[in-house]
């Protein structure tokens, strides 16, 4: 099988995988480690082709996006960013806009493209 191309694939395919990694590590031999890396590839290529995340269409949704990815919670970020936590939250939920040095911090310490903030403020 070159290439998942269905649900009823995938399963097989986890199913498989799910079989040669019962055995354990140390009972597996190569040619089954290289297929099951193999499977594991294809398992993700349909994943991904599959289960497509739309990506954020506003700042404070790609602030989220990078604090998620950062494994950042928001009084860490705050701090990351240079702002106090009450002036973060007051940013986040649209109550008070950004600053430049917000905007700034943003971009350099998230790296948040810098045509997308312009765009999104």
């Amino acid at each position: 099988m070159d290439k998942i191309g269905n649900d009823s694939d995938y399963n097989e395919v986890m199913f498989k995988i799910d079989s040669l990694m019962a055995k354990g590590s140390k009972n597996v031999s190569k040619e089954e480690l290289e297929e099951i890396r193999s499977l594991a590839q294809k398992a993700q290529a349909f994943e991904q082709s599959k289960y497509v995340i739309e990506a954020p269409t506003t700042l404070v949704g790609m602030i989220e996006m990078r604090m998620f990815e950062m494994k950042l919670k928001q009084k860490e970020l705050a701090k990351k960013l240079n702002v106090s936590d009450t002036k973060l939250s007051l940013i986040m939920n649209g109550k008070q806009r950004p600053s430049i040095a917000f905007l700034k911090a943003v971009h350099s310490e998230l790296k948040i493209d810098a045509d997308f903030i312009l765009e999104h403020v």
